[in-house]
């Protein structure tokens, strides 16, 4: 979340931020809010010290008195004390109520976009700034990957159905094997840049959501164990960087880069149509993410670094993809800016978003409380960037439809090793 200083000393700025997003009136209603009941918590905070600390001085005074055996002054003196501690106790509740009260208007209030992000106000208007490869030209006849999936027994939407529910598909044959070539390819060639691997939980307390800010924006995205108070994870993301939750990281460990594949689970509540069948929109799915924890002069550097290590993978993978900078209407709730790469799905002619790169700046750090000691002593927020390299089913859908051809589908020369084959047929 912002922090409360900044939006004192910038409220101008955090007001037109917001207003890039799209948030109107309410823009400015959010932050006066917050403004008024810092004020408010202020006010609380420094009347109970002033009572704590006239509490504090009676006692001493009541003990002297005692001490000299003056017990009639000690007994009006305790009097005022246990009138004081009254006080206290309900100015201590109030500084409660306002400091939840506070907090809940900042979680509202979402990161404010940097300057270099496009108005606008849906994916419409996202803005394209790379494009590379060339898309192929197929023969008369060519599948969508649903068909493929089913011509070449590699993917089962009706058992996935018939086991759990629409979303949820059953990958069999080589159709499992490229998926798990795929989450071997993407952790290899991240390791090779640099990051760490961790094998997380997938399931996630409240705090967590909160951390990474989940929590309150997409609880109706996210799938909830009522009876353990438990999120099942949307992404990687998630549980990974609050690995780093509470914690004040050494400048000289700085960055840190890490990675993980875990599967996602997402409501996708509302999500229907021709542009979810198959692969395009599943309720459980397979990514690797990584993440970057830098100082924040740092940041955006690693944010150029992210950006290159996926459009190294895709040029690798030999796929026409695209790079987006998203408007401020379609950026997410957390992120200072975000790059999207989209795959063009020749057989669909549509592209479709395999990645996702965002610099969220020190917006989740402060939610998190990660932090590091600069080489003055003075202890500063982080900031985070978080990106997927990448999702599965997406990419899974290019290489079948893009790689087809009438004698079967090819594979990329690059997963062959990880395959064991090099052509479904």
């Amino acid at each position: 979340m912002l922090q409360l200083q900044f939006i004192r000393e910038n409220k101008d700025r955090v007001i037109r931020g917001l207003e890039k997003r799209n948030l109107g009136k309410e823009a400015e209603e959010l932050v006066n809010e917050a403004l008024r009941l810092d004020e408010e918590r202020r006010g609380a905070q420094a009347a109970l010290d002033n009572t704590l600390a006239e509490s504090n001085k009676l006692s001493k005074e009541i003990g002297s008195l005692f001490k000299s055996g003056e017990h009639q002054k000690a007994n009006v003196l305790k009097e005022k004390t246990a009138a004081l501690k009254t006080e206290s106790k309900e100015l201590n509740e109030k500084l409660n109520e306002t400091v939840a009260a506070l907090n809940e208007v900042l979680y509202r209030i979402p990161n404010i976009p940097h300057e270099s992000v496009p108005p606008g106000t849906s994916d419409e208007d996202n803005i394209e700034v790379f494009r590379l490869g060339d898309i192929p030209q197929l023969e008369e006849g060519a599948l969508p990957h649903w068909e493929l999936a089913k011509k070449y027994d590699l993917i089962d939407f009706d058992l996935g159905s018939k086991i759990t529910g629409a979303g949820f598909p059953v990958y069999k044959g080589k159709g499992a094997r490229l998926q798990r070539a795929l989450i071997s390819y993407f952790l290899d060639k991240n390791r090779e840049a640099g990051y760490f691997e961790y094998f997380l939980p997938y399931f996630v307390n409240e705090a967590s959501g909160y951390g990474t800010g989940q929590l309150p924006d997409k609880e109706g995205q996210m799938y909830h164990i009522e009876k353990d108070d438990l999120y099942v994870i949307p992404t990687g993301e998630v549980p990974m960087i609050n690995c780093y939750r509470d914690t004040i990281v050494q400048e000289d460990e700085l960055p840190v880069k890490a990675t993980t594949h875990t599967p996602c689970f997402r409501r996708e509540a509302g999500s229907y149509g021709a542009h979810v069948r198959g692969l395009n929109r599943l309720h459980q799915f397979e990514k690797v993410e990584i993440i970057q924890i830098t100082r924040p002069e740092d940041s955006y550097k690693a944010l150029d670094e992210m950006v290159e290590h996926v459009k190294g993978i895709l040029k690798e993978l030999q796929l026409p993809y695209r790079i987006l900078q998203l408007c401020g209407g379609d950026l997410g709730f957390t992120a200072a800016i975000t790059f999207d790469f989209e795959v063009f799905s020749t057989a669909q002619d549509r592209w479709l978003e395999i990645s996702s790169v965002s610099n969220c700046e020190d917006y989740q750090s402060n939610r998190l409380k990660l932090r590091f000691k600069n080489k003055e002593g003075k202890m500063t927020l982080c900031h985070a960037l978080n990106g997927s390299s990448l999702a599965i089913p997406r990419v899974l859908a290019g290489i079948l439809e893009n790689y087809q051809d009438k004698d079967g589908i090819r594979i990329p020369d690059v997963l062959v090793p990880y395959t064991g084959f090099d052509r479904i047929s």
